[in-house]
C-alpha cells in the first residue's frame, strides 16, 4: 500500500519546497505564489534561473541518492553545461 503522508523537513527558509517523484521540485513563496530556483554568484548576479535550474537540481539529487542506494555514495554527481 502506498503512503500518502507528508514528511516534514525543518529548514531555515520562509518558502516551501516540495517534491513528488513523478513531478520533480515545486517551490512556493510564503504567500502561496509559485517560485523557482536560481544560481546566484557571490556578487548577487543571477547566472541561471527557472525550470532548467530546478530540473538540474532534481536530477543531481536523484542521481546522488541512487548512487547512495547502490553503495556508490562516495561518487560526486555533477551537472555541467552542454558542450557547444
Amino acid at each position: 500500500m502506498a503512503r500518502t503522508d507528508d514528511v516534514q523537513v525543518i529548514a531555515p527558509i520562509t518558502s516551501t519546497i516540495s517534491a513528488l517523484s513523478f513531478q520533480g521540485l515545486s517551490i512556493t513563496t510564503p504567500d502561496g505564489e509559485p517560485a523557482t530556483l536560481a544560481v546566484i554568484d557571490m556578487q548577487g548576479r543571477i547566472i541561471d534561473s527557472g525550470p532548467s535550474v530546478m530540473r538540474a537540481v532534481w536530477d543531481v539529487a536523484i542521481r546522488s541518492y541512487r548512487n547512495f542506494l547502490i553503495g556508490s555514495g562516495h561518487l560526486r554527481v555533477l551537472s555541467k553545461p552542454a558542450s557547444a
